[in-house]
C-alpha cells in the first residue's frame, strides 16, 4: 500500500466514524434522577412535610428505616409548643412514625423534654403525636403541613412565658 493510499483508507475511516462519534456525543445520556429531599421521603412513608425545618442539608436513609438527618446549625421552631432540633437528628423510618428518635426536643413549662417518637394515625387523621416519655403530646396536623423556618433562639414569648397552672400538669400527662 502506497502512503497515498493508506492517507485515503485512514480519512475513509475517520470520516466514516465521525458522524457515529458526534451522534454518540451530542445524544442525550439519562441524567441520574435527583435524589428526593428529605421532606419527600416524609410523605412517602405517610408523615407530613413540615416535623422537619427548612435548613436541612442533606440526610442518609438505609433499606431498613435508619436514617439521620444533618442540619446547617441547631435551631427552634415554634409550633404549639417551642420545638429545638439539634444539628443531627436520627431514628428510624416507619410507615406513620419515627421512632428511636434523637435531636429532636419540646419544651413544656421551663423543661425540655426528649421526643423518643413522632406517629401519626393511619389513615391518616388531624393528629400527630410526639412521644415524651411515657406521655404522647398529640397536637394538630396541620401544624406540619408546611416546611417552617429554623430560628436560632427560642422566641422572646417563649423565653418569658411563665409557668403554666399546676393544672396543666394534669393535661401533660392526660393527652
Amino acid at each position: 500500500m502506497t502512503f497515498n493510499s493508506r492517507f485515503h483508507l485512514g480519512f475513509l475511516i475517520f470520516f466514516i466514524s465521525t458522524p457515529f462519534t458526534i451522534s454518540f456525543i451530542l445524544s442525550p445520556s439519562p441524567l441520574p434522577e435527583p435524589k428526593p429531599t428529605v421532606y419527600d421521603i416524609l410523605t412517602v412513608y405517610g408523615l407530613p412535610r413540615g416535623i422537619f425545618p427548612d435548613t436541612v442539608e442533606s440526610y442518609n436513609l438505609d433499606k431498613d428505616g435508619n436514617f439521620e438527618v444533618f442540619l446547617k446549625a441547631p435551631c427552634y421552631v415554634e409550633f404549639e409548643y417551642l420545638v429545638y432540633y439539634a444539628e443531627k437528628i436520627s431514628g428510624k423510618l416507619g410507615i406513620g412514625s419515627i421512632t428511636e428518635l434523637e435531636g429532636i426536643e419540646v419544651k413544656r413549662f421551663l423543661f425540655w423534654f426528649n421526643v423518643k417518637e413522632i406517629r401519626v394515625d393511619l389513615p391518616l387523621s388531624d393528629s400527630v403525636y410526639f412521644q415524651i416519655g411515657f406521655v404522647n403530646k398529640k397536637l394538630d396536623i396541620h401544624q406540619f403541613e408546611t416546611i417552617h423556618s429554623c430560628m436560632k433562639n427560642g422566641s422572646l414569648r417563649q423565653v418569658l412565658q411563665l409557668p403554666a397552672p399546676v393544672n396543666d400538669i394534669q393535661m401533660l400527662i392526660t393527652e
